[in-house]
């Protein structure tokens, strides 16, 4: 987590099981929030913690990408999470499911791939974050294909 930012922005992280919906933005605080850029992507690491006395509650990792800069809009490309009290529409407990992360399209989820079996919290967004690190670029060229967008990293 070395060179994060606290960021300002509140974009929501909600995502539903089951059927695949539209990412809703809705405001979510978290105790820690942080981005970082991508390299000289137009892309950016966002990460939301909740801590109870260290041990990990609630977190969100998330790979967005910058897909219109007038208009600031970012994307998910990729999301991990845990929320084991969740919303009506998101609650994931990573220490009875496992850790997965969700793929995004044009704003909505198209599939999901499973991480891990069952893990602590606190390790399951140590593994998110390596998983995340590892898979960068490969989520970032599928995002562009799918989306028709040059790719920035060359």
């Amino acid at each position: 987590m070395v060179g994060l930012r606290t960021d300002e922005t509140r974009r929501s992280f909600l995502c539903e099981t089951g059927t695949i919906r539209p990412v809703v933005d809705r405001p979510r605080k978290y105790d820690r929030q942080y981005t970082a850029p991508v390299s000289d992507l137009a892309a950016r690491r966002r990460m939301g913690i909740d801590l109870d006395r260290g041990t990990v509650t609630r977190f969100v990792v998330q790979l967005e990408y910058l897909v219109d800069a007038s208009t600031s809009e970012w994307r998910t490309v990729v999301r991990y999470d845990h929320d084991t009290d969740g919303s009506d529409v998101a609650t994931h407990d990573v220490t009875e499911d496992g850790l997965h992360v969700d793929v995004y399209r044009d704003g909505e989820r198209v599939m999901r791939h499973w991480v891990s079996p069952p893990l602590p919290a606190n390790q399951a967004l140590e593994d998110a974050e390596e998983h995340l690190t590892t898979h960068m670029k490969h989520y970032i060229r599928r995002f562009e294909r799918w989306h028709g967008i040059e790719d920035q990293s060359q």
